[in-house]
C-alpha cells in the first residue's frame, strides 16, 4: 500500500499521454506512482511485490489488456484483494458491476479519478 513512504497507486494504461497525466497528478497529491504501458509489465511488477493501494486500469491494451489482467489478478490470492479501478471509452454495458472496484469513463476528469484514488488509498499528508 505504500511506496517509498507514500500512498501507492499503480497506473496501467497504453496511451502515453494518459499515463503520464494520472503520474503528473497523482504524485502533485502526494502519492507515490508506479505506471505501465500494459497488463503484463503491471503484473509483472504485482508478482515481483509492488503491492499498490489500488490499481487504475485500462482495458484496450496491447499485449495484456485490461480483462486479461484483471483474471490474472484474480487468480492469484496474493493479489486478488487490491481494488481496481476501470478507466475506460468502453461501453458499460460490456462490464459487469463485480468485476471492478469502479468504473470511470473516458475522457476522464480528473477531480473524479482523485475522489476514486482516495476512496481506496490513504490521503497522503500534508508536507
Amino acid at each position: 500500500m505504500y511506496l517509498n513512504g507514500k500512498p501507492h497507486v499503480m497506473v496501467v494504461d497504453d496511451d502515453t499521454d494518459i499515463r503520464e497525466t494520472l503520474t503528473e497528478l497523482l504524485m502533485e497529491e502526494g502519492y507515490a506512482v508506479s505506471a505501465f504501458g500494459n497488463g503484463r509489465l503491471a503484473l509483472e511488477a504485482l508478482r515481483a511485490g509492488q503491492r499498490p493501494g489500488v490499481i487504475l486500469l485500462d482495458l484496450m491494451m496491447p499485449v495484456m489488456d485490461g480483462w486479461e489482467f484483471r483474471r490474472a489478478q484474480l487468480a492469484d490470492p496474493a493479489l486478488d484483494e487490491i481494488p481496481v479501478v476501470l478507466i475506460t471509452a468502453v461501453g458499460t454495458q460490456r462490464i459487469r458491476s463485480e468485476e471492478f472496484s469502479q468504473v470511470l469513463r473516458k475522457p476522464l476528469r480528473l477531480d473524479r479519478v482523485l475522489d476514486a484514488v482516495a476512496r481506496y488509498v490513504a490521503t497522503p499528508a500534508a508536507p
